[in-house]
């Protein structure tokens, strides 16, 4: 029997090769797999947050619940007795709360007489109180003037007045009246500079001499309606007073020149007096002296 040898020239030869390649792989030395070390444990991490307990777990969704009831309860509050207003008839269109509001407010409706007034200072100037009762004092004494005007008025139409008489006599110096009755003299009852000549009401009063008018006022002082004229007589400065005068019934202005014996006023009782009267006054270079005496010795 032939001995078969096996050669590898029998072989193909990608076998031979693979035969080659296993034989080479058993030689390599098997490497043995490293083993792991075991993990070092790690420390569990800490919430820092507290866990919640149970009850604030409920508690918080209660206080939520009561928060939107408030709120529904606050927005039901206002808005059911506006849509309640409008319920009882129905709109053809739609209509908002807010013109439901317009409709149900409240209106004023003023009087169709009533008339704006508009206030002038004038009507407020006084700003004290004794502004205020200076103002009333001098509105007072006014209407008291337009009173005896009016009366004076009257009695005038009563009591025929001739505006052009003078005084009787060619002298320098006049009786300011003509008939009249001697009241009071100078110094007479207390502090009186003058005479008092007793007459009726609307009697004539004169200029007692040539001069300028230097006051000629409806209220001057307790002398009430008064006319003052500057005389120059015998080189002397003399000033002739007339008070007491009727309201209205002054003849001459200030600055007017006068003539002796020229009407100008009438007899009444304004100012300080309790009776009809002319207070007749004379002032020679400023100096107060008898009238009465200083007529006697110069009228004429």
């Amino acid at each position: 029997m032939a001995e078969e040898i096996e050669s590898h020239a029998n072989v193909p030869e990608h076998a031979a090769a693979d035969a080659h390649r296993r034989a080479r792989h058993r030689k390599n030395p098997v490497r043995r797999a490293r083993t792991a070390a075991p993990a070092k444990p790690s420390a569990p991490r800490v919430d820092a947050r507290p866990a919640a307990s149970k009850k604030d777990r409920v508690v918080k969704p209660l206080r939520s619940l009561v928060v939107l009831t408030m709120v529904g309860g606050l927005v039901a509050t206002v808005a059911i007795p506006a849509f309640a207003a409008g319920a009882g008839a129905v709109a053809e269109e739609p209509v908002t709360i807010q013109q439901m509001a317009v409709d149900d407010a409240q209106t004023f409706v003023a009087a169709s007489d009533a008339n704006a007034t508009q206030l002038s200072r004038e009507s407020y100037s006084a700003t004290t109180a004794e502004e205020i009762d200076k103002k009333k004092a001098e509105e007072a004494a006014a209407e008291r003037a337009r009173q005896m005007a009016k009366l004076a008025t009257a009695s005038s139409r009563s009591i025929p007045v001739n505006i052009a008489l003078t005084s009787p006599g060619t002298g320098e110096v006049r009786w300011p009246l003509l008939n009249f009755t001697k009241g009071r003299g100078l110094w007479d009852s207390g502090y009186h500079q003058g005479v008092d000549l007793l007459a009726p009401a609307m009697t004539p009063i004169y200029a007692a001499a040539a001069g300028v008018v230097k006051v000629s006022q409806e209220s001057y002082g307790g002398y009430g309606v008064a006319v003052s004229i500057d005389h120059v007589i015998g080189g002397q400065q003399v000033n002739t007073l007339y008070g007491h005068m009727t309201y209205g019934t002054r003849q001459v202005a200030v600055g007017q020149s006068v003539a002796a014996g020229q009407l100008i006023g009438m007899v009444g009782s304004t100012g300080s007096s309790t009776a009809n009267h002319l207070h007749f006054e004379v002032h020679i270079n400023g100096s107060v002296v008898d009238p009465w005496a200083w007529l006697q010795a110069n009228a004429g």
